[in-house]
């Protein structure tokens, strides 16, 4: 058997949607699974596998899991992985390696499993369902608990929105991020979230830009995560200040988001490039469109003849 299993980048939060919103954007990680290779070999490539650690990949450890979890046995195989979302800076790279390996291991050993049973794996092993909930079905999501699927935003037809991406060069960890929040906030803070979270939804879900502008302001996590990404508050100010809708620390960070309307863009991106050079801070802008797909699976045949 030889087949591909495909995973979306991520950016959770959206601003106020803490550990509850994810987008998928169009940059992908691939997994490679061919049980006519040599068994075990791992081969890594793509613009991050530098960062990577072949002995520890979370793909494998997730079909491990599965199939431990159903009684079953991986049979051998060998892997190729490309991974092209950036590692450690806030992009779901690791709900990507986490989602592709469960569908991998799904689709190998032919458990039969629904997104539904897989996404309730995923939460558990990622501890949130913004990333994974997202990289699983595409588009935006809300992720709640108590449902079996998160809630598909970005179904309007007339919504279309481009999504202006600063990565670092520096990596960040998730752990020092949540080091860094507090373990209460302010009464007006949580109000606060609550009507932002409220109007990003419904804004994402109506097509309301006046509604996604207002509702990616965060009082939860950014005003504690500022202190280790100097480069968060200028950039985001400069984002709207360009046009964007709205703009937010990615994830844990350290990247950062900006929503626009596709005519505006160019200049959120120069603007975030910018502010880049003035603080020089390394890294570079990308502009991404929001992966309406979900993870998938591609089994390659060998041509007859």
């Amino acid at each position: 058997m030889h087949f591909t299993v495909s995973a979306p980048a991520s950016s959770a939060n959206l601003g106020p949607g803490f550990d509850a919103l994810g987008l998928a954007l169009d940059l992908w990680n691939d997994i490679t699974i061919d049980t006519d290779a040599t068994p075990g070999e791992i081969v890594l490539l793509g613009s991050e596998a530098g960062l990577l650690d072949a002995r520890e990949n979370l793909s494998l450890t997730a079909m491990t899991c599965l199939a431990e979890t159903h009684g079953r046995e991986l049979p051998p195989f060998g892997t190729i992985v490309r991974c092209e979302v950036p590692v450690a800076r806030g992009m779901g790279s690791s709900a990507a390696a986490l989602v592709a390996g469960l569908v991998a291991a799904n689709h190998l050993l032919d458990l039969g499993l629904s997104h539904e049973d897989l996404y309730a794996y995923a939460w558990r092993m990622e501890g949130h369902g913004d990333n994974v909930g997202a990289a699983l079905y595409g588009g935006a999501v809300l992720a709640a608990p108590g449902l079996r699927r998160p809630v598909r935003l970005l179904t309007h037809e007339d919504l279309d929105l481009e999504a202006v991406v600063f990565v670092p060069k520096t990596t960040g960890a998730t752990t020092a991020a949540r080091a860094a929040l507090p373990p209460t906030v302010p009464h007006p803070d949580a109000a606060f979230n609550i009507a932002a979270a409220s109007a990003l939804v419904l804004g994402l879900h109506t097509g309301d830009r006046e509604l996604i502008a207002v509702g990616m302001r965060d009082r939860l996590h950014e005003p504690y995560r500022k202190r280790l990404f100097a480069h968060l508050e200028p950039m985001t100010a400069a984002a709207r200040a360009a046009g964007a809708l709205g703009a937010a620390l990615s994830g844990a960070g350290p990247s950062v988001l900006a929503l626009a309307d596709p005519a505006a863009a160019p200049a959120v991106a120069a603007a975030m490039e910018a502010t880049a050079a003035a603080l020089a801070t390394a890294g570079d802008v990308r502009r991404l469109r929001p992966a309406f797909g979900g993870v998938r699976v591609v089994e390659e045949v060998p041509a007859l003849g």
